[in-house]
């Protein structure tokens, strides 16, 4: 246990920046879901549908033109080279101010197509914390690379008090969903000062070395690609749901979505910050240790945070009376559709990130590529057939139909674990299932509701 605590292995690594991570998850949920009980006291439910599709835009944006720097210090044998990083800070910033340009472009047709006119001005306002982003030191990423986490979740958890804080405030004086995109500006701006202030390492400058930038690019082009398909399984469901619900049923749909999916975020958390280094330093192929030992924190990451989503699928509709007024009665059914249907998600989520480690971004387009055009298909279809119910369905089909494409990609770098897949999805539709039968008929009165 003490070498576990205090230890350099690869794997002494992992378990402290895993318990940082899941504390720094955790704490955050805890205070996201503070605010959300008070902000929903504070405003009405139209507030939260439309601060979900300046989430959804902004999100996209980022997405949409995601280089791939974090990907690449934590890949690249040069990540802990200055020209590098320098170079890739340089890039960030180019970026971040574009984006936030491109959400006062945006503003007008955006609240024009969701017909929200309060989009015009509020997508702009909360599209300055992508320009702040840019600025993000390079010791962040580092931080990551080498499993060092402690001091950036403190970082971002202050920030995160700070940003709830200035919401639940100016939600009182204005009593307007402005409050809620000011409040996301601020609490970029204190994780970025506090990154600056109390992270160690050199401070980064402005550099533009053409190998750096060939390399960023090189990588970027196909996490580019991927991080576009990214958004459309991540957030393809609200923007495509923005169009079919009303501002008020979108509000209680994301209040649905942020108690469902917050596993889900724990899992990708994990996944993104943990199993490119594990896969990078420890390949699988190279050694049946490291192929077991894989195995081990496969099995162990994937029943802790589906424990938690079965437990959702149970506790949901009971945790949405409990906490939150009649307004919202509504959502504890959708978090039960939620859970049954994210759980294919989290069973495959450990995968992707082999080839990533590898450097084959390309073989990682092509999955998630072929998972988002699924999606997006079976979305739109389930929806026009079936209704809400249809739509989250695709959530998880859409998993399982790209099953095979993600197992094609995966197999060079020994990551398949059919035993675990077959296992753990079988559990899922025994347990989800009961939780769908036994909630049938408030999901049944919400479905002909919606």
């Amino acid at each position: 246990m003490k070498t576990a605590l205090t230890g350099q292995s690869l794997m002494a690594r992992v378990v402290r920046s895993t318990s940082w991570i899941i504390l720094g998850f955790g704490t955050g949920q805890v205070l996201r879901l503070a605010s959300n009980l008070a902000l929903t006291r504070l405003l009405f439910p139209e507030a939260f549908g439309l601060m979900a599709l300046v989430t959804v835009i902004i999100i996209g944006l980022s997405l949409f033109s995601d280089m791939g720097v974090s990907n690449a210090i934590a890949q690249n044998p040069r990540g802990d080279d200055p020209d590098f990083l320098d170079s890739a800070w340089t890039v960030q910033i180019c970026r971040g101010g574009l984006l936030w340009a491109l959400t006062g472009v945006l503003a007008l047709p955006a609240a024009a197509f969701y017909n929200a006119d309060e989009l015009a001005y509020c997508l702009p306002i909360a599209g300055f914390s992508l320009a702040l982003q840019g600025f993000t030191p390079t010791r962040v990423e580092t931080a990551y690379r080498h499993l060092m986490v402690g001091r950036v979740t403190a970082i971002t958890l202050a920030a995160q008090v700070f940003g709830i804080a200035s919401m639940v405030t100016l939600a009182i004086l204005t009593q307007s969903v402005v409050a809620l995109a000011i409040g996301s500006v601020l609490q970029e701006a204190a994780r970025l000062a506090l990154a600056h202030l109390a992270l160690p390492g050199r401070k980064n400058q402005f550099r533009w070395e053409p190998a750096a930038t060939k390399e960023l690019i090189g990588m970027g082009k196909w996490i580019f690609l991927s991080t576009a398909c990214f958004f459309l399984t991540t957030q393809g469901d609200r923007a495509i749901l923005g169009k079919y619900l009303t501002l008020e049923a979108m509000g209680i749909y994301n209040i649905a979505f942020f108690l469902a999916s917050f596993p889900v975020q724990l899992g990708q958390d994990v996944n993104q910050r943990l199993m490119i280094p594990v896969y990078r330093d420890k390949p699988a192929r190279e050694n049946p240790h490291n192929r077991r030992k894989q195995r081990q924190l496969r099995f162990v990451l994937t029943a802790g945070i589906l424990s938690m989503l079965w437990l959702m699928a149970w506790i949901g509709p009971w945790l949405v009376d409990l906490l939150y007024d009649a307004r919202y009665d509504d959502a504890g059914a959708i978090i039960v559709l939620l859970a049954a249907s994210l759980a294919p998600s989290i069973i495959v989520l450990t995968y992707d990130r082999a080839a990533l480690a590898a450097g084959n971004t390309k073989g990682f387009f092509f999955y998630t590529a072929t998972r988002a055009m699924l999606q997006t298909a079976l979305f739109l279809l389930g929806m026009t057939q079936f209704g809400l119910i249809g739509g989250i369905a695709a959530l998880g089909l859409a998993v399982v139909f790209s099953y095979p494409v993600l197992m094609r990609h995966t197999r060079p770098y020994a990551a398949q674990d059919p035993l675990h897949d077959i296992g753990f999805l079988s559990a899922s539709l025994i347990i989800c299932g009961g939780a769908l039968t036994y909630h049938w008929d408030q999901i049944s009165s919400v479905l002909l509701q919606m």
